[in-house]
């Protein structure tokens, strides 16, 4: 009987092989973020570039000189897979980028707030630093911080999270029955993409305060955006719902149902092991992941509208998918039998991964379309910012699939 138990000889050795090749390709891509991430700004006049925005003249144009160092919802998944990768493979270097990068926020948004004049937050550096408005704004890389404040306690990380905390619970809107909507751009629309916003802050608040109320508001948004987006012929959430006409959008975006996927697994990695409904959003969730698989493309992609195979393969959705189930395999959310399609994902997302560490096929920054061609046509440029933070998580958590 104990045999049967043992890998065979050959098996160990393809595990192994796969391991190594898995290993090698993230850290290509994490160091390669280390290398590009100057941590410095550059004149967008003259392309002159200065290590403090004190240092440049008056007049000068000024952003972050790589986009890793900006603070947008992004650069939160991108702070927290390194901290992960980290741990994982023992490596300091990842985690003191992190580090640096929450840091580099704090010390530096404030000389482009004392010059804001009005400019669109996305367009303007550190806009969503001081300019919380939405869930995008502080959700994301709030949830950053607090991981950030957990290795370096300081006195101004826990302002920004306490404010942060303020507006997701007080001042973010919400409908009549709790549901966290948008203002934009109609009121008020429901999109699958803060389902994650919210609660990777949500259960981390709820972590370190062990105040209930997080967790509490975090299951009820899982919940309501159920309830509001996913359909049950399918098993796939729509982007967005309308309440103006209390109607659904039309698209069944990768992406979006990777980051209420992405929401749904940080709500059961942090939720406290018995508490009330947990059962429910097991179901919830393994009722979507099993929508989600059946739209898998013989690559091991998906699609960038899931349910349309005339659409390209997407790397981002893709990647989130691929982390989602080997981390739901990994934590027991999931039976063993699922591991194949994490597998396939990951094998899929090695194509995408060129041999300098920069990421193809990636959809850029996407609103919401009332037409399937805004879909459709949305641009993938090469190593868009939006996908490196999931290809590290997925791949981190295929090396702990394999090792087990």
């Amino acid at each position: 009987m104990l045999m049967m138990l043992i890998q065979p000889a050959c098996n160990r050795s393809e595990t192994d092989l796969n391991r190594k090749i898995t290993e090698t390709k993230i850290r290509l891509v994490a160091d390669g973020i280390i290398t590009d991430a100057t941590f410095r700004f550059v004149d967008e006049r003259d392309a002159k570039v200065y290590p403090r925005p004190e240092e440049a003249p008056e007049n000068a144009c000024l952003r972050p000189e790589n986009a890793y160092n900006d603070w947008r919802y992004w650069n939160g998944v991108l702070n927290l897979a390194m901290l992960k990768l980290s741990d994982l493979l023992d490596d300091t270097r990842y985690r003191e980028f992190a580090l640096e990068n929450v840091a580099f926020g704090f010390d530096h948004s404030g000389y482009f707030e004392e010059r804001w004049s009005g400019e669109n937050k996305w367009e303007y550096p550190f806009g969503q630093f001081f300019i919380t408005e939405e869930l995008d704004d502080c959700g994301s890389m709030g949830a950053s911080v607090i991981e950030i404040y957990h290795l370096e306690p300081q006195e101004r990380y826990r302002e920004y999270i306490e404010h942060a905390a303020e507006h997701i619970l007080h001042k973010q809107d919400r409908l009549e029955d709790g549901t966290l909507v948008r203002s934009f751009p109609r009121r008020w629309t429901i999109w699958a993409d803060d389902l994650y916003m919210s609660i990777v802050f949500l259960v981390r608040m709820g972590a370190m305060t062990s105040d209930r109320r997080y967790f509490d508001d975090a299951v009820k948004q899982v919940l309501r955006y159920h309830k509001y987006l996913f359909d049950e012929e399918n098993q796939l959430m729509v982007h967005n719902w309308y309440t103006d006409t209390e109607k659904p959008s039309i698209a069944y975006w990768g992406r979006a149902n990777g980051w209420a996927l992405l929401a749904q697994t940080e709500l059961l990695d942090h939720l406290p092991r018995y508490f009330p409904g947990r059962d429910t959003l097991l179901t919830l969730f393994r009722k979507h992941i099993s929508g989600v698989m059946q739209y898998q493309d013989s690559s091991g992609l998906w699609h960038q509208l899931i349910d349309k195979d005339d659409s390209y393969l997407e790397t981002s959705c893709s990647a989130i998918f691929t982390y989602v189930i080997s981390r739901a395999v990994n934590k027991g959310y999931l039976s063993a039998r699922y591991a194949p399609v994490a597998r396939r994902g990951w094998k899929g997302i090695l194509t995408r991964i060129r041999s300098d560490g920069q990421i193809e096929g990636v959809c850029t920054r996407t609103g919401i379309g009332d037409d399937l061609d805004f879909y459709y046509r949305r641009s993938t440029p090469l190593n868009d910012v939006h996908g490196v933070g999931f290809i590290l998580l997925a791949g981190a958590e295929i090396l702990e699939l394999e090792s087990k």
